[in-house]
């Protein structure tokens, strides 16, 4: 009888046991599905440059508008409307660079004294900086893509570090044109600021491409 007592004790003890661990269980499975179905997938990259983020980030310019709303659905729909910016980046781009190359013929004969190539040069320049600010601003406000930059060298982030060289060369040398006239020994600097922005800007669409 005392054995049959201490049985019954002994597994009533064991089912307490087991029945404890599985609630314990249960309520593990149950919290990994909530969090599972709160969790938001990452519509944004944790780092953008700040032009995007003055518009596309989450409080930002085009969120006001419910096309741009910041949910998985639009967010794909702004991918769209990024790789569309990025290839007329591209396209616009090597139209800049021709531009640039006939700048390069055309300034030299002017430096060696062809007069007659002024009217020729800022039309050309004026063709330039407009082909190179447009497709500068395709990149710098088109809609983020979804994730970070990975680490390590790429060609995206050597286009990124070349584009800070050639916009501020690009700069310069709109700055010292406006000057020649009143002071033409600027002409060499200014030359070199207009070889530094070609060299930086050829070598950045040419790694972008290939």
């Amino acid at each position: 009888m005392r054995r049959l007592l201490l049985l019954l004790i002994m597994l009533t003890a064991v089912t307490a046991s087991y029945s404890q661990v599985d609630k314990t269980n249960t309520n593990s499975l149950l919290n990994d599905l909530m969090a599972t179905e709160t969790e938001q997938p990452a519509l944004l990259p944790n780092h953008m440059i700040f032009t995007q983020g003055i518009l596309w980030g989450k409080k930002g310019l085009m969120r006001n508008f419910d096309r741009f709303e910041l949910t998985p659905e639009k967010r794909q729909q702004e991918l769209k409307v990024r790789r569309t910016m990025l290839v007329t980046h591209q396209v616009l781009g090597f139209v800049t660079l021709g531009g640039m190359i006939a700048q390069g013929f055309v300034g030299a004969g002017l430096y060696n004294g062809n007069q007659n190539l002024k009217g020729a040069h800022e039309a050309l320049a004026a063709g330039v900086n407009f082909g190179y600010f447009t497709t500068a601003s395709l990149s710098l406000f088109a809609p983020p893509k979804m994730v970070d930059e990975r680490k390590g060298f790429s060609s995206i982030k050597l286009h990124k570090a070349l584009a800070i060289v050639h916009f501020t060369a690009m700069v310069a040398t709109n700055i010292l044109a406006s000057q020649l006239n009143s002071n033409p020994s600027l002409r060499p600097y200014h030359r070199a600021a207009a070889y530094t922005a070609f060299g930086a800007f050829a070598v950045s669409m040419i790694v972008i491409k290939f």
